[in-house]
């Protein structure tokens, strides 16, 4: 049932006993990082309800039933009409409830208070999910609580979160909390691998910077990832071998002055994958654990002229940079003065 999802396998197991035992609670709150699947998991769920060829608890996926529960026909974002209802799927017995911008609607809540109330259509149970539950106001939370203190038998509702401490402790109280963790590099380059045709430098790269979520893994821009790690090779390259203080001052301007703290947090991801490469080359390491293998050999060239003293040296100055980060120092000064030790006793 879960088997195409990536990673949580003890959820996984946790739910199909739920499922077996006739036991899934009528409110549940899935809880974890934007992206790493939360809905899916929901939407297997409500398959395992509506399925009319199971086999055990396992639904078949091939159904009519099976293929249509996850089907939703998201409405226009400036259609807030829309928005004032639960959005069923192709399946009667599935529903949802969106945002309308920042907001979930009262509305919505009482659509879904409604809707809850009815038998299900064709499966043995109904299921609505509420996304992005935190984006629910007092009106609409308030409204939530009627419907969560008496579900009708044959209802479950999932909420779903990134944020559960935005979330009344009245409504938390109600459910049953399954919290997500997240997916693994490995797991996360295997699904894109074979799932979205990634070539394989590609997937490593992006499961590198989707810190465990599969929507900001297929979301990234490669592109502009690897334009970024190649001026932080060229830093690299630049303080090995040619010393030019000039031109890497340039680089920490550039890199610096950018308005997003997350953009200057890569780049200093991106010089310390492409240290710690050269110092796995230069002890002999394991080449398939390197975080930039379509780079080999250019990054065994800088392991030819570097020494590993040099190289740990260079990896904990960039931690104590990042280590300052929260204290809001001057990024620039902080990152001048990063590249000005890399580049000390080459300095041309």
């Amino acid at each position: 049932m879960f088997e195409r999802l990536i990673g949580n396998a003890f959820i996984k197991s946790a739910l199909r006993r739920l499922i077996e035992g006739g036991r899934v609670p009528n409110s549940m709150l899935f809880t974890g990082i934007d992206g790493i699947g939360k809905k899916q998991f929901a939407i297997e769920l409500a398959r395992a309800f509506v399925c009319k060829e199971p086999n055990g608890v396992e639904p078949c996926e091939m159904c009519s039933a099976c293929k249509r529960a996850g089907v939703f026909n998201v409405p226009k974002p400036d259609d807030r009409d829309a928005y004032k209802r639960v959005v069923i799927s192709e399946h009667l017995d599935i529903g949802m409830v969106m945002p309308f911008g920042r907001n979930i609607l009262v509305d919505a809540i009482r659509h879904l208070e409604a809707e809850a109330n009815f038998r299900p259509f064709e499966g043995r149970a109904r299921l609505f999910i509420v996304d992005n539950a935190d984006r629910m106001n007092d009106a609409a939370a308030n409204a939530l609580l009627k419907t969560l203190e008496e579900p009708a038998p044959s209802t479950h509702i999932v909420l779903i979160t990134s944020r559960p401490d935005a979330l009344l402790p009245t409504i938390m109280s109600r459910c049953q909390q399954l919290r997500f963790s997240p997916a693994s590099e490995h797991d996360i380059e295997h699904y894109l691998t074979e799932h979205k045709g990634y070539h394989q430098h590609d997937a490593r790269l992006a499961a590198k910077f989707a810190l465990g979520s599969i929507g900001r893994a297929v979301g990234l821009d490669l592109n502009d990832i690897k334009t970024r790690r190649e001026r932080m090779f060229e830093v690299l390259e630049n303080a090995v071998f040619r010393g030019d203080l000039a031109a890497q001052l340039k680089v920490s301007e550039a890199i610096a002055d950018g308005k997003e703290k997350d953009s200057f947090e890569m780049s200093l991801d991106l010089l310390q994958a492409l240290i710690n490469d050269v110092w796995n080359i230069s002890v002999g390491g394991d080449a398939t654990r390197l975080k930039n293998p379509d780079l080999e050999d250019r990054l065994a060239l800088i392991a030819g002229g570097s020494d590993r003293s040099q190289l740990a040296a260079w990896n904990s100055e960039i931690e104590n940079l990042r280590g300052s980060l929260d204290v809001n120092i001057n990024r620039r000064i902080a990152t001048d003065a990063l590249f000005t030790t890399m580049t000390a006793g080459n300095t041309v």
